[in-house]
């Protein structure tokens, strides 16, 4: 009759502590590893950013007020609609075996 894990001995749960342990320790170190990996790709935006800098310097980001310079959008041509066949509903004859 198996009565449960707490009825265990004690070396078994030993076991599982150390077993839960180490799986924790390599789940943190995955993580360690991949903010490592965004730091070496990012290293001057992230820090930037964490220095209240922001990721782009000021002198490129976009001013407040009106433009210099307004662009004009070139208007599209009329769209026409080519025709279409028309299409007839077939339904499949469903069985009433199921």
């Amino acid at each position: 009759m198996d009565t449960g894990f707490a009825h265990r001995s004690r070396k078994d749960k030993i076991m599982v502590q150390v077993a839960a342990a180490l799986l924790f320790a390599v789940a943190a170190g995955l993580g360690l590893t991949v903010i490592l990996a965004m730091l070496k790709n990012n290293e001057t935006a992230i820090l930037s950013a964490l220095m209240g800098e922001g990721a782009f310097p000021a002198g490129a980001a976009p001013q407040p007020g009106p433009a210099s310079r307004v662009i004009t959008l070139r208007r599209s041509p009329e769209r026409r609609d080519a025709p279409r066949a028309l299409r007839t509903a077939v339904r499949a004859p469903i069985s009433r075996a199921a």
